[in-house]
């Protein structure tokens, strides 16, 4: 799951405390089975963004169900960044009633996304 998501960074290494060093303002939601993580989901709560997806066993609803439930906590539409190169994810997203509103690409290492609401 890391080495398809984070294609511009070396897959060894990287743990849960990389993660939340990412996420210091937001509140993260953890799917959970028998001890085994699923999914995380993190929420920047005031902009209704989510800034993190990440399903370790797609297909099986997770990533829908950690998405429905963040949509019940905040105020406005949700939004997220995707990245162009990663269709599955954008068309997961698509199903889920996300709309593309914007295109961009960050600073170095220049990745290109594209910004969806729901």
């Amino acid at each position: 799951m890391l080495r398809e998501t984070f294609t511009w960074l070396p897959p060894e290494g990287h743990k849960a405390a990389d993660f939340l060093a990412y996420a210091p303002y937001e509140e993260v939601y953890v799917a959970v089975r028998e001890g085994v993580v699923l999914g995380i989901l993190a929420l920047y709560r005031p902009d209704s963004f989510v800034h993190s997806l990440y399903v370790d066993d797609r297909g099986r609803g997770i990533g829908k169900a950690l998405l429905d439930h963040v949509e019940t906590l905040v105020d406005g539409p949700l939004s997220l960044k995707v990245q162009t190169a990663n269709a599955r994810a954008q068309a997961f997203y698509a199903r889920e009633g996300f709309r593309v509103v914007e295109e961009g690409r960050d600073p170095p290492p220049g990745v290109p996304w594209l910004r969806m609401v729901r």
